[in-house]
């Protein structure tokens, strides 16, 4: 089972560089380590931004911060039973 709270830091560290406000996700790419291949992984739950992009809602674009941003797709991943 995956740990939420592990997923959020994961994704807060991942996505905190970027230059907030963004306004549409190709904003978070160069932020990220490893570019869209960067993967989040706990106990069974394991995707990358890429997959997280196409599986989720994407959110609800613009974010002033990286913490309503990550609030939004683990909201969604849940909704889908991902989490």
């Amino acid at each position: 089972m995956a740990d939420e709270s592990e997923i959020r830091a994961q994704m807060i560290e991942a996505f905190e560089g970027a230059d907030y406000p963004i306004s549409s996700p190709m904003d978070l790419v160069p932020a990220l380590p490893n570019g869209p291949a960067t993967k989040f992984e706990s106990g069974d739950f394991s995707m990358t931004a890429m997959e997280l992009n196409t599986k989720t809602s994407g959110g609800d674009f613009p974010y002033e911060n990286v913490e309503a941003f990550v609030d939004d797709i683990i909201a969604d991943l849940k909704d889908q039973g991902e989490l």
